[in-house]
């Protein structure tokens, strides 16, 4: 049974910074493409970051030089580490595993919120 699990979203003031994580069973963690992605109230889901297995990295406009991909394939888990945090990344964050293939996997996404 596949399964992606986040943490380490929750209520934070801009500028603080937030680590989440993404803890994967199920999937052979080291093969997949990995990603994070979000969705604000009333918006579509869009991509945050992707990692490759020879771990490539790469960032959506919005997020680049503050947000930092990393996957420890020995533990199987995706980070994503959030520093200088604004209003508009308020969103779920979801983890993705992609294999290629139609081989897709969603986790149910955690919390961020950044507000004063």
């Amino acid at each position: 049974q596949v399964q992606l699990v986040e943490s380490g979203g929750g209520l934070v003031q801009p500028g603080e910074s937030l680590r989440l994580s993404c803890s994967t069973s199920g999937i052979s963690f080291s093969m997949y493409v990995m990603g994070w992605y979000r969705q604000a109230p009333g918006k579509q889901r869009e991509l945050v970051a992707t990692i490759t297995r020879d771990l490539s990295t790469n960032y959506a406009g919005s997020v680049k030089g503050r947000f930092t991909i990393s996957r420890d394939n020995a533990k199987k888990m995706l980070f994503l580490q959030m520093n200088s945090l604004k209003p508009e990344d308020t969103a779920v964050y979801y983890c993705n595993g992609d294999l290629g293939s139609g081989q897709s996997f969603w986790g149910r996404g955690t919390q961020v919120t950044v507000s004063s």
